[in-house]
């Protein structure tokens, strides 16, 4: 088939187990409001839309190709011709007439434009626009098969790539009991150990392999607890304050639950064990996950071109209440890093353990341990608090055709854009960049990776050694490919998002290290000083978390009221909020961050949601001598126009 005018299309490069469905040589890509066109070829594949430009061949956007977008990151195609109204172009629509201009929305904010010139394009065209609304929906219903993206009989062979970028290899993806150990020893939590109680998945099938847990409780009495909380997901241990506090997540008390004495025994051995007052975090402020998608979607059309007037657009964003969620989530997680850092207790998230939890365990170590702030430290505290913790990518990120909105709620995209205010606020306290979480935002939507494929930790094993259609398995012979050769089947390995070198060049990859942020390895935060011992003499106190103060909270099983502390209460008005939880002292302790959440502090990622939108990008984070010139000649024609205007 012939290319872009001047010959064939340059060669494409596509991903192990990738084919091209349809193609339309010739096509052209709309570069936004007076950037032109650039002509080239459209593919739809397997797995993606992407665009070859014909002229320019191989180049790419400062974080990944602005010219290609993964399936299931398709969120609307639009079909439209001079002489018809636009269409909705789904698998089951069928297109009356001829595309002149192809309309691609993309759940990560971008708009996609393709006009096909009447030059003898038109039956390519009609089934360029066909073969994408069927495989964006192919690509769905391969991921409802097993509630993830699950693909029988597809391997993913070794691949010879560039050099991996340095340090890669050693993020901890926690699929292994070594990794747990490791961690646990780098946070010094004395009193804790590594637990193989759900090996086998068989006490909670979403929560990981290997739990943190007490040291003085065997696995025996452990079993016990699970069935007294939500999908039996237990609460364990997931950082510990060098000062002493610790963090724990579980999900909420199972409203049937009526323990017996043993059970009891064991389940405060799990929720205090002797560690001091245990704080349950009150998370009623939080938004919901109905909240969370509903200002999603308020935002995401709010960021097309022409979907409000200028004058109203602030007042508009402001009503998305997305930027209400980033600021509550935020304050929720100041709070519990303060009482961490001033105050020697455990605290326990009770929130959706699948979904908000994920969000406030991992913020709260943003805020405290600057480990966590690394480059190499957030890709591990992704793979414990999100991937390894069961976080349902693909029904929170809408992937799934069979999904109802009430399922569909980006927290993950919630957190990304709540660490873009961190790093916004403290930006030499972190030593990743805003183009790493661009990139990674972006990654999400990809099924190409194991860390957003699956829903947890059990399905990304069970997806790892498929029987492959072409082999037969005999009781004497074991696997056996077609011929009657003994085999094994290949392992379906899919690589972590972590692996950039897949995906990225070497000078993009070096864009991902913030070259301002901490000049060595990241040590352990400090304690808070002078050191609190143990704020009260009671160590069954268990209180509550709300809105900054503290409370008695009893135990579902407690008959008798809970004493109320004695030297804790409400944060007095001279302290404020923080500066009670933090104790004796309103100044935080070094290594703590204390994010700002005030209306103007809380700001709108342009880089992110405004990709729709060219004039608005123009400019943003020059990443090269080109860019800095861009950059030069855009202030330089708004001096002009502004010189224009100034009254002589």
């Amino acid at each position: 088939m012939s290319g872009a005018p001047g010959g064939r299309r340059p060669p494409f490069p596509g991903l192990p187990g990738e084919r091209v469905l349809e193609e339309a040589a010739g096509a052209r890509r709309r570069r936004g409001n007076g950037g032109g066109s650039v002509p080239g070829t459209l593919l739809c594949t397997n797995r993606r839309l992407a665009f070859v430009p014909g002229q320019a061949p191989g180049s790419r956007g400062l974080l990944r190709s602005e010219d290609e977008v993964a399936l299931p990151c398709i969120h609307k195609l639009v079909a439209a011709s001079s002489f018809s109204k636009p269409k909705v172009l789904t698998a089951a629509s069928t297109l009356k007439f001829i595309p002149e201009e192809l309309a691609v929305f993309c759940r990560d904010f971008r708009l996609l434009r393709f006009s096909f010139p009447e030059n003898g394009l038109a039956p390519q065209a009609f089934r360029v626009a066909n073969a994408i609304a069927q495989a964006r929906e192919a690509a769905a219903r391969l991921g409802d098969a097993a509630d993830g993206w699950a693909s029988p009989g597809e391997a993913i062979p070794e691949e010879e790539e560039e050099e991996e970028d340095e340090g890669s290899s050693t993020t901890l993806l926690f699929e292994s009991l070594r990794d747990w150990e490791e961690e646990l020893q780098r946070l010094g939590a004395a009193g804790w150990r590594v637990s193989a109680v759900n090996e086998r998945f068989d006490m909670a099938p979403s929560l990981p392999q290997y739990l943190w847990v007490p040291s003085g409780l065997l696995d025996h009495d452990l079993k016990r607890t699970f069935g007294h909380f939500q999908e039996r997901r237990v609460p364990r241990l997931c950082w510990h304050h060098p000062g002493g506090g610790d963090l724990l997540r579980a999900a909420s008390f199972h409203p049937a639950s009526e323990p017996g004495s043993e059970d009891v025994r064991c389940l405060e051995e799990l929720l205090l064990g002797g560690r001091g007052p245990c704080v349950l975090a009150d998370t009623a402020e939080l938004p919901t996950l109905a909240d969370i998608q509903l200002a999603h979607l308020r935002l995401r059309a709010l960021c097309l071109p022409g979907a409000v007037a200028e004058d109203k657009w602030l007042s508009a964003l402001e009503g998305t209440r997305w930027l209400d969620h980033v600021r509550s989530c935020l304050r929720k997680a100041a709070e519990v890093a303060s009482l961490l850092a001033g105050k020697r207790c455990s605290v326990i998230l009770q929130a959706s353990d699948r979904d908000l939890n994920c969000l406030l365990a991992s913020l709260v170590q943003l805020l405290g341990d600057p480990h966590a702030r690394s480059l190499l430290g957030f890709q591990s505290l992704v793979q414990r608090e999100w991937v390894a913790a069961g976080h349902p990518f693909p029904r929170r990120l809408g992937l799934l055709c069979q999904d109802s909105p009430r399922e569909e709620a980006p927290v993950f995209l919630l957190f990304l854009d709540c660490t873009w205010q961190l790093l916004w606020q403290f930006p030499a306290h972190f030593g990743f960049t805003e183009a790493f979480l661009l990139a990674l935002h972006d990654s999400s939507f990809s099924p190409d990776c194991s860390t957003f494929r699956f829903s947890c930790q059990r399905q990304r094993g069970r997806s790892s050694l498929p029987r492959l259609p072409s082999q037969t398995y005999r009781p004497m012979g074991g696997w056996q490919e077609p011929g009657g050769h003994r085999g094994h089947p290949k392992p379906c390995s899919f690589p972590p998002v972590w692996a950039w070198g897949r995906r990225y060049s070497r000078q993009q990859r070096e864009q991902f290290r913030n070259p301002a942020g901490p000049p060595g390895p990241a040590g352990p935060p400090t304690p808070s000083t002078p050191a609190e011992p143990r704020p009260w003499g009671e160590p069954r106190l268990v209180l509550a978390l709300a809105k900054g103060s503290l409370c008695p909270q009893p135990l579902p099983w407690w008959s008798r009221p809970p004493q109320r502390p004695p030297l804790w209460g409400s944060p007095s008005g001279s302290q404020g909020t923080l500066g009670g939880l933090l104790g004796t002292s309103c100044q935080p302790p070094p290594g703590l961050l204390l994010p700002c959440t005030a209306g103007p502090c809380v700001r709108l990622w342009h880089r992110c949601y405004l990709r729709a939108l060219p004039q608005e990008q123009r400019g943003r984070l020059a990443p090269s001598l080109a860019g800095l010139t861009e950059e030069l000649q855009l202030l330089q024609e708004r001096l002009r126009a502004w010189n224009l205007r100034r009254p002589h």
